[in-house]
């Protein structure tokens, strides 16, 4: 997963390096506030692609005495960044220069060589979502895209799909400024398309602050995953209770799942030790996501259901 969301990410950073270029320029040259926003907007997208990266790479470090479980949660961590600076640079900077240029509207330009640039920005940023979205799908562990990116562990897939889409509604927001503005004769329309441009920013933001911060928080394996790991164990021989596994993603692909386990009374010692670790081994084998099973050998469990956890 983690090469794929990374062909989705460069995919976007190419895309965002000659777009913000052009947009700066066409912007300058019309007067365009809301070209220009749009400039800052793919300058931002930019800079979070290179984080995602910087994340991913860090995150693959081995383990060591300081971090025994691995650096996974590095990806968690730069892509919070990463929401935040989509918020305070590309939102923040963008309202402003929009309340900015509708308070003192300036000339005109030609208007030409945006619709240029817009159509052109549109057939990458939509290239680009196009990858990012068949990646996304490949990995999706609920029906419909509002669930899946609710129930993801890895951000980098779900940040590039949605900067992704509030690049192109932002495209759509400068055609309409730079359209309107000219057909009305309204330059201050151009300022108001700027600002609802940084309002589809923050919103995106926002949702990526919230998700990213559950992720580094710390949240628990699918549901289906635990059903899965709670069968299994059930299913082991001189097993005659099991609790349902307590489980944290400390990375996209890195589990950490702990268990109470009542074994045959008439095992000893030595047996329980082997079984228990035997069950380690089959479940890493079994789900490669699992990174490191505990297993608490009690004399008594109570059976539980088990059970579908409230949609996110």
């Amino acid at each position: 997963m983690a090469a794929e969301s990374r062909t989705a990410i460069y995919a976007s950073i190419a895309a965002n390096v000659a777009i913000a270029i052009t947009k700066f320029v066409v912007g300058t040259v019309a007067h365009s506030a809301a070209m220009l926003a749009e400039g800052v907007h793919s300058l931002v997208n930019c800079f979070d692609g290179g984080l995602l990266l910087l994340g991913q790479r860090r995150a693959r470090q081995p383990a060591d005495a300081a971090h025994p479980f691995g650096y996974g949660r590095e990806v968690y961590f730069w892509s919070l960044i990463v929401a935040i600076l989509f918020f305070a640079l590309g939102s923040g900077f963008t309202i402003y220069e929009g309340v900015r240029h509708v308070l003192t509207p300036g000339p005109l330009g030609d208007p030409t060589w945006s619709y240029v640039v817009i159509a052109v920005s549109a057939l990458f940023d939509g290239a680009s979502f196009v990858i990012g979205i068949r990646q996304f799908r490949r990995h999706m562990h609920a029906p419909g895209y509002w669930r899946a990116v609710k129930r993801s562990k890895d951000p980098s897939l779900f940040s590039v799909v949605l900067e992704d889409v509030a690049d192109l509604c932002g495209l759509a927001l400068a055609f309409l400024g730079v359209w309107l503005s000219h057909r009305l004769n309204m330059p201050m329309l151009d300022g108001a398309a700027s600002i609802a441009i940084g309002l589809v920013l923050g919103a995106v933001a926002t949702v990526l602050l919230i998700e990213t911060h559950g992720l580094l928080v710390g949240e628990a394996a699918r549901p289906e995953l635990i059903d899965a790991i709670h069968r299994a164990v059930l299913e082991e021989e001189g097993v005659r209770a099991a609790s349902r596994p307590a489980s944290l993603h400390i990375g996209p692909q890195s589990i950490v799942v702990a268990l109470q386990v009542e074994f045959e009374h008439a095992l000893t010692a030595d047996q329980v030790a082997e079984s228990a670790e035997g069950i380690d081994e089959r479940l890493r084998a079994r789900h490669p996501d699992i990174q490191r099973v505990f297993v608490q050998p009690t004399p008594h469990v109570t059976a539980e259901p088990a059970k579908e956890a409230a949609p996110r």
